[in-house]
């Protein structure tokens, strides 16, 4: 996220949060107070699956408690935009809604700015709290040992792979490479044989937020010796190999003209483009991405494709030469999270309850193809229909990986978009990028905090 904005940035993201509360239908004052709760969440591209999620648990949740009102706020804007419209609005009474959908990676510096507030006394009053995992349960956790939001779902990283494309490229259309060079080799082949058709897209841009920091580089990095944040130490690592590499596989992407063009590159709507055009018409041949792209697909989809699921491959994501565990993922997932300056959390509460019954949670986890977070949703015939059409991104999960959860993360990620930017439009070297990004580092959160692997 991108947290130093101009001041005509803030004044025209204020007056875009104005017009998003008049197009809800309701007046732009903060939380509803009384019999009614406000809640907040994104809205973009032609998606509407979370739009008519709710629109059907406002429906049924009002019908069941009568004399109150559910106000739904869509904010329309791509990720960045969100996390910056998001924490503007929570920053004031006047403006905050009263439950908002929250990126796992962002809650812990919401926490420690004062956004949030804590659930466990509602948490433990709550019997399906029980039915949540572990791993899941920690995502929402602060360091003050409070819990500040409910998951909905969590989501696993691997390649997608369009067969049409690899039969016409001369490559088998059963495939898992075994290292990066593999990958590489794939990408080249495709540029070579199949004229108008993109190789391989990895999210490398500033304006791809947290898609360029988790599906692209960290992926990359996890997959080599060394990662973000050293445990033992308690400090960020600086200065390493793996990171180095990881831009040098970006380098090599771009300027071998395997990946998207610069416009493209760049573009906020790439995400979009990638799952609703270039997957469904042949004009992608390797996608580094989400479990959660299928949803673009169904039925209820943005781009209904009846034959995905034989058109596209899966392949997990190998580790850089090869090396144990063999293959690489990276775990997020959002969640459900009350207003501290909300004045009606108590409603905020059972709305929460109602988005998350068993069955509604089964429900949201097929129709936005998540991975359960929840164990008798895991048994759900529904969700394990669903989830056997994709099965790396379900295998993955037993060695996937986990973004730093600390305050500090998402400007962190910032500096990490920067750097995978300036190399791949060739602003930088691999390695004027990786100093850059040490120096910011640094400065974010203190040299003494800082460690080499």
């Amino acid at each position: 996220m991108r947290r130093h904005i101009n001041r005509a940035r803030v004044l025209a993201l204020a007056l875009a949060l104005a017009l998003v509360a008049t197009a809800c239908g309701g007046s732009g004052g903060g939380s509803g107070g009384g019999s009614t709760i406000k809640v907040a969440y994104q809205q973009f591209g032609e998606g509407k699956v979370m739009a008519n999620f709710l629109a059907g648990v406002k429906k049924s949740f009002e019908k069941a408690n009568p004399g109150k009102k559910v106000q739904l706020l869509p904010i329309v804007a791509s990720e960045n935009d969100y996390y910056t419209k998001l924490a503007l609005m929570l920053r004031s009474p006047r403006t905050t809604p009263d439950l908002v959908y929250e990126d796992t990676f962002l809650i812990n510096s919401d926490i420690k700015a004062g956004y949030l507030l804590p659930l466990d006394t509602y948490l433990k009053k709550w019997p399906a709290w029980s039915q949540f995992v572990d791993t899941a349960k920690g995502a929402a956790k602060a360091s003050d040992g409070k819990t500040y939001g409910v998951p909905d779902g969590t989501d696993t990283r691997a390649l997608w792979y369009n067969k049409h494309v690899f039969a016409k490229a001369g490559l088998p259309t059963t495939w898992q490479p075994k290292t990066w060079a593999d990958v590489l080799t794939a990408a080249r082949a495709i540029k070579a044989k199949v004229p108008g058709v993109t190789p391989i897209n990895v999210y490398a841009s500033k304006a791809a937020g947290e898609a360029s920091s988790m599906q692209g580089f960290e992926m990359l990095l996890y997959g080599t010796p060394n990662q973000l944040y050293d445990a033992k130490s308690g400090k960020w690592v600086v200065g390493s190999k793996g990171f180095l590499d990881a831009l040098g596989f970006i380098k090599s992407v771009f300027t071998e003209k395997l990946g998207p063009d610069p416009q493209d590159a760049t573009d906020a709507n790439l995400g979009n483009t990638v799952s609703q055009q270039w997957l469904p018409q042949d004009k992608l041949g390797i996608a580094l991405d989400g479990s959660w792209l299928t949803n673009n697909w169904l039925p209820t989809g943005a781009k209904p494709w009846p034959e995905w699921s034989t058109v596209l491959g899966q392949a997990a994501m190998p580790t850089q030469d090869g090396q144990a565990p063999g293959k690489v993922s990276l775990s997020g997932g959002w969640t459900w999270a009350i207003s501290a300056k909300s004045k009606n959390a108590d409603l905020a509460w059972k709305f929460i309850q109602a988005l998350q019954t068993e069955q509604n949670a089964a429900k949201f986890a097929v129709t936005n193809s998540q991975i359960a977070v929840r164990n008798d949703v895991s048994k759900a015939p529904s969700y394990q229909k669903a989830n056997s059409q994709t099965p790396i991104f379900t295998d993955v999960v037993s060695i996937t990986q986990y973004r730093p959860a600390y305050p500090e993360y998402p400007k962190i990620s910032n500096q990490i978009q920067v750097a995978m930017e300036s190399v791949m439009t060739g602003q930088q070297s691999p390695e004027e990028a990786q100093k850059s990004y040490d120096d910011a580092v640094k400065g974010i959160v203190g040299a003494d905090k800082t460690t080499t692997q």
